[in-house]
């Protein structure tokens, strides 16, 4: 499995950030791991990253359930950055959410290429990192 760069932990949840960056670091295919705690602060650091300022983060691991914004609006946010910018970034959805329509939703997205139930572990991160469409 080839290393990634950058990751970026989309979590409104502190604790589950920490523990989510300590599973990934375990994993041997991780470099630098970026956390932030709102849909909209993920947005304003893809945005330093399209100004270069930051390192661009090719796999994010987004949570569902986040107050003011959540999952599924980041998504609808993100769909409207410059597509040549986000073409190359894997987005898995690492959620506690057991609604069999998020599942579908997120297979049904272009954008969604894993769909994870927390707790992260290096087993359920192998599993999304290999997932195709």
């Amino acid at each position: 499995m080839v290393p990634y760069q950058s990751t970026l932990l989309i979590d409104d949840d502190k604790f589950t950030n920490f523990y989510n960056e300590k599973i990934v670091k375990k994993h041997n295919t991780f470099n630098s791991i970026r956390s932030v705690n709102s849909g909209a602060d993920a947005l304003a650091y893809l945005q330093k990253a399209m100004d270069g300022l930051v390192e661009k983060p090719e796999v994010i691991f987004l949570d569902i359930n986040m107050p003011a914004m959540n999952g599924w609006e980041f998504i609808e946010e993100y769909s409207k950055l410059d597509k040549e910018f986000t073409s190359s970034i894997k987005i898995i959805m690492l959620t506690t959410s057991s609604n069999p329509n998020d599942q579908e939703k997120a297979r049904a997205s272009c954008f969604i290429n894993g769909y994870i139930n927390k707790p992260l572990s290096v087993t359920l991160l192998d599993e999304a990192l290999n997932f195709e469409k």
